[in-house]
This record gives C-alpha cells, structure tokens and sequence, in this order.
C-alpha cells in the first residue's frame, strides 16, 4: 500500500508557496547560467559575444521576454544523460526594436556547442510560427556546431521542420539571418531560405563540407575562412547580403534594417518625418553623366543625389557590383532600389547580377516597398562563360521580377538602354507604372558604331573612303537614336526630365503611386526559372 500524507505525520508538509518560489528562482538562475562561466570566456576570447549579449545589444532594453527557459532534452537520450542543461542550448523569445515588436532566437555555443537537437528544433519552430501568428520579423542568430550526433535522425528532422517553417514564412514576414559562428552542413539552408544574411569578419563560417572533408575528397587545401568566410561569402558567393567588423556593429545593422522594413505583408513599411527637403533640385546632377559614352561615372553618387539625406543602404555591396541593389527613402518612405553601376563592367548585365537583383526585386514587392531603378545599361555581357552558365535563364529571372511585381515600380534613364537589357530593366513594356528619362538617354537595340557594321555593311565595304561613311552613317544614326525623344514620341517614356529635378518628380509619382492596386490573375503561383 503506497504511503500517504498521514501515515508520514503531520510534520511532513508538502513544499509551501515560499519554497516552490525559491525552487523556481533557482531554477532560472541555473538556467541563466547555462554552459558555465568558462564556455562565456571562451567566447569572448574567440571575439564573439555569448547568446544572451547578443540579444541584449540587438533588442531594445528591458524589453525581451524569454520562451522555454526551462525546456531540456529528454532521458534517455543516447551518451546525454549525465548532462540536460536548460534552455538545450538555443534561447528564444520576442523583444522591441525601436519600439517595434521582434521575435528571436540564439544559439548558445556554450551549451553542446549550439548543437541542434530534438528540443531546439521545437524552440524554434515554437517562436517562428509565433512571427507569423502575430506579425513580427524573425530574428535568428546562428552559432552551432551542427547537428546533435547523439540524438540521430530526431536532429535531422529537426531541421527540416524549421526549413519547412522558413519556406512557408517566406513572403509573410521578414526572416533575418546572422552567423555569429559556424554554420555548417545541412544547417546552411535554413539562412539560404532567409531574406538577409549577416555574417561577421573573422568569426562566422558557412559550408556544406569543411576543409578536412575537401581535402580528403578532391585534394584542395583550403581554410576556414577562404572557404565560409564573411569576405568569401560576400564577394564570391553571394549568400552574405552584409558583413560586418564586429558583433557589435553586425547588431546595430541589424537594427538599421529594419528601420526600412514593414512587421509583415500586410503593412507598409515605416515611414519618418524627412529632414530633406522633397522638391529639392541638384544641379550637380545635371552634369553627372560624361559627354563620352564609353567614360564610366558611379551610379552611387546619382542615387545619393536623389534620395533622402544621401543615405543607401546597400545590400551586397561586394558582390555582382556591376548591379547596385538596396534600400533608401524617399519624402520618409522607404523604396527599393536597383541601379546599373556603369563603373563596373560598363554596367552591363550577367548572371549574378540578374539574380541579385531578381531576388531583391521580389523582396520588397512581397513586403509593399516600392521600387526604383536607375538605368545605364548596355547590354547583357558576352562570352562563352555567360552563355555556358546560363545567362538565358538566369537573366529571364530579372526579367520576371519586374513584370511580376505590383507595388510602384519606377525607372530613370540616365544614359545607354540597349537591346533586351533595356527591356528587362523596369520598362514600361513590363508595366512600369512610371518611367523618366534624362536628356543624355540612349534608347536603342544596340550602340551607334555596331548597329551601323550591321545594318550598312555591304554599303560601308562598297564605299570609296569606308571610315568616312562608317563616320557619316554614325552621325546619322547617333542623331536619330542617341536621344530619348523617338521613344518619348512613341509613348514609350513618360517624360524626357532635367536631371536637376529627378527628385521632385520622383517624390511627386510616388505620392501619385501609394494607392496603387494591380489585380492579378488567380493562381497558385507563378513558375519563375529557378
């Protein structure tokens, strides 16, 4: 017969309020203090921050409220018995940034290395489904040596479920990604799915195999930080949308960000009394671009012109810089910006930046920020390496985020607009709702000089002095085509503008633009190539 309260005497009290108060308050105290004291110098020492400093620097003060503090793996769990730390390594919760809602989570390398296990998959699966429930951006800060050996295909299903959570957030609210150490393996994709990636120099490693499984397989001699460093990633693969020279500064970026960003997709992004006044005109502008055609000029300067307070915040700066994507604002709003960069590559277009510049374009379309381009573009560049590696499918996806996107959609022609690059660039002929062009525009299927080799060939090699009729049919051409106003004629162009008050006319559209709906023909979704 199992023993009861009376048969132990009356001494023998059950625990008082007092002492379940006490138990709790040891219990987070333990938990708090999760991985120990030495893993937290560790850290330091490696220049990283442990997980709760990094949510403390990130998120308003006072102002995060802790998920699942208590949660730890269960008995049983193969070679773990001996050690069940709370919060299994992961911390999760929400918090205000500016005073906006977040929601986040922070792998804990002090405890299993930040290993990903059974219950931290289900943490974070926990605070994702709670972003998309009440509408706030997700937060992840990833610091994990993989995943958890010892729990076996639970670790594996684990990260599956989060993929299969970051895909359907997708679209619904902001994901962001920080690597605040190693990411590797089957753990790389959950960031890859995300809307930004931020990594740090020196400290954050992103691979699918590291350098000891290279070597043994192919025979390469790589480091860390060559193979899944932020510089690497940034410049190289384009995974790293920023890098950053610290935690410190990788954190107030973060909140930067978000400054531009909406909670979801169904608000508007913030928007801040400017400072700039909105029909301001610049006369530099008016001079920016060179007389010669072939003399490069930085776009950047162009868009620091125009926008708000000279600011742009450019997303991958380092990679596939012969396109500038990003964000600004404009009378206080945010917009989107994608921008030829005629000093790289004469700004012409190839895969990488085709993509960079889809992807973002179908970023801030989903979040309602609407977008401006700056035009300068050649053409598509050629080469066997271009043609080889799919320039056709992978600039028809540019192609497709334009003419895809609903939200205001406007395009400013500086200089060259050739041939199919012209065309997928924000024209009017993918339905942008406003396009502008200055007077040095160029509007045409190809430059002066190759249009004339082959339209008078026959004509030019009959000639008595072929370089003074290749000259004169030139001139002809360049009088006929080297302006903005044939296409201005044909409705092609809204308006051929001063570019001293490309500003003002912007700011004047968007205003036109903000009650903008485009219906859609129903479907389940379009079939973009990926």
């Amino acid at each position: 017969m199992a023993d009861t309260r009376e048969d132990r005497g009356r001494t023998d009290r059950a625990p008082g309020t007092a002492d379940r108060i006490e138990e709790l308050r040891a219990l987070k105290a333990e938990a708090h203090a999760a991985g120990g004291a030495d893993a937290i110098q560790r850290q330091h020492a490696r220049g990283k921050l442990s997980a709760r400093e990094r949510l403390e620097l990130l998120l308003d003060p006072g102002s995060f409220v802790e998920t699942d503090l208590l949660a730890r793996h269960r008995l049983g769990t193969f070679g773990l018995d001996h050690a069940r730390p709370y919060t299994d390594g992961v911390i999760t919760g929400w918090g205000t940034i500016d005073g906006r809602k977040v929601v986040v989570f922070s792998q804990d390398f002090a405890v299993f290395g930040g290993s990903l296990g059974e219950v931290m998959a289900e943490k974070i699966c926990k605070v994702m489904d709670l972003a998309v429930s009440v509408g706030a951006p997700i937060i992840g800060i990833n610091d994990s040596g993989g995943a958890r050996i010892q729990e076996g295909a639970a670790s594996l299903a684990g990260y599956g479920y989060i993929f299969d959570r970051n895909v359907r957030t997708s679209g619904v609210v902001p994901q962001i990604s920080l690597i605040m150490g190693p990411c590797a393996g089957g753990a790389v994709y959950s960031p890859a799915i995300t809307d930004f990636v931020f990594m740090v120099k020196g400290t954050s490693h992103m691979f699918i195999t590291g350098p000891d499984v290279i070597k043994a397989v192919t025979g390469e001699d790589v480091t860390f930080e060559e193979l899944g460093g932020a510089t690497t990633h940034a410049s190289r693969s384009g995974i790293a949308s920023f890098i950053a020279d610290d935690e410190h500064d990788c954190l107030q970026q973060v909140r930067y960000l978000l400054s531009f960003l909406p909670s979801n997709n169904l608000e508007d992004p913030p928007a801040f009394a400017s400072r700039d006044d909105p029909m301001r005109r610049d006369e530099a502008l008016n001079t920016i671009v060179p007389d010669s055609a072939r003399e490069p000029y930085d776009m950047k300067e162009v868009i620091a012109r125009i926008v708000d307070e000279g600011q742009f915040y450019e997303v991958f700066p380092l990679w596939a810089a012969n396109i500038l994507i990003g964000l600004a604002r404009m009378e206080g709003r945010s917009v989107g910006i994608v921008a030829n960069q005629p000093k790289v590559l004469a700004g012409t277009l190839d895969y990488d930046s085709s993509e960079k510049a889809a992807r973002f374009i179908r970023f801030c379309d989903a979040f309602n920020i609407p977008l401006l381009c700056f035009e300068d573009v050649p053409g598509f560049l050629p080469g066997t390496a271009q043609e080889y590696g799919g320039i056709i499918r992978r600039g028809a996806k540019l192609l497709y985020a334009w003419a895809e996107a609903t939200v205001p959609k406007m395009t400013v022609i500086t200089r060259k607009a050739y041939g199919g690059a012209y065309v997928v660039m924000n024209s009017k002929h993918l339905r942008a709702d406003v396009s502008y062009a200055w007077p040095t525009a160029e509007i045409a299927v190809m430059g002066s000089e190759g249009a004339v080799n082959v339209i008078f060939r026959k004509e030019i090699q009959g000639a008595e002095d072929p370089v003074a009729k290749r000259a004169e049919l030139i001139a002809r051409y360049e009088e006929q085509f080297s302006n903005p106003f044939v296409a201005a004629e044909r409705g092609f162009i809204d308006d051929v503008i001063e570019p001293a008050e490309t500003r003002p006319r912007l700011i004047q559209s968007l205003r036109m633009l903000r009650t903008k709906r485009e219906q859609v023909p129903p479907r389940k979704h379009g079939n973009i190539p990926l």
